[in-house]
């Protein structure tokens, strides 16, 4: 898993965001339960909430226009991965059979960016720095610390992602399903695996938050209003997991990570 200070070479998870209905009580579930801190900053398209863990920023949420919802675009956690040029990978996503959904296109001064879709459907946003880098804290107990792409097409989706980004990655078995791990330039960020019963109905990008106690965190989440879609369970020599939803329906994982990571 992600730790120590942070770096964003090309390809790496830099930045991540929540797109929700309801701004003000997604501020409200998270913060309760990660130990965020807000703070509101306006901008021509509206209010981006900066989300923050002692002070450093961990990600974002904004509420999602009248236009999207009509459109059926549920709640949902985009993760960004940084790149040198977000108009080459933007032309490089369509050529190895991606596509360009929104993009690219400037923000203000803080990047450039491009939201993409893998051939399979998972999206993700393409970032590439100007005075904003990403992430201020990674890896640590209220903070992002993994990215999982869940896949109807894991063969398609090595052949898409490594020539993307020039990932490289090891598959093996975890609790007997096949799992690979995702590494850039030889740093293991994330993993992938087969879309399944009981995962959705396609491809998608999951995070991981870091936790303290997994059980525990699981439970405030209900208590807020969440749901817990898988319960806590042990991953052999990793830690402690589970898959969670916020009051307005977007997942995401949390884990409390083996000493040794």
């Amino acid at each position: 898993m992600v730790e120590n200070e942070v770096t964003f070479a090309p390809g790496s998870f830099c930045w991540l965001d929540l797109g929700t209905t309801d701004a003000a009580g997604a501020k409200s579930f998270y913060t309760k339960l990660l130990g965020w801190t807000s703070e509101d900053v306006p901008t021509d398209n509206g209010v981006y909430t900066l989300l923050k863990l002692n002070g450093k920023d961990v990600g974002a949420l904004y509420e999602s226009k009248p236009e999207q919802r009509l459109e059926g675009v549920p709640p949902h956690w985009l993760l960004y991965m940084s790149v040198d040029n977000a108009d080459a990978a933007a032309e490089k996503v369509k050529s190895l059979g991606g596509r360009v959904e929104m993009g690219p296109f400037d923000v203000m001064s803080v990047g450039r960016m491009a939201v993409v879709g893998d051939p399979q459907g998972g999206m993700f946003a393409l970032w590439e720095p100007r005075s904003h880098k990403g992430m201020e804290v990674i890896g640590k107990p209220g903070s992002f610390c993994w990215g999982e792409l869940v896949t109807s097409d894991v063969k398609g989706a090595k052949e898409f992602y490594t020539g993307l980004f020039g990932w490289t990655t090891k598959t093996g078995d975890a609790g007997g399903m096949e799992y690979t791990e995702l590494m850039n330039s030889g740093t293991p960020i994330g993993g992938m695996m087969a879309l399944q019963g009981g995962m959705g109905n396609h491809p998608y990008w999951n995070l991981y938050f870091a936790v303290d106690d997994c059980d525990d965190t699981a439970e405030r989440a209900t208590s807020g209003g969440g749901k817990v879609i898988v319960p806590p369970m042990d991953i052999p020599h990793v830690g402690r997991f589970a898959v969670l939803s916020d009051p307005q329906g977007a997942a995401f994982s949390i884990i409390k990570l083996n000493e040794r990571m």
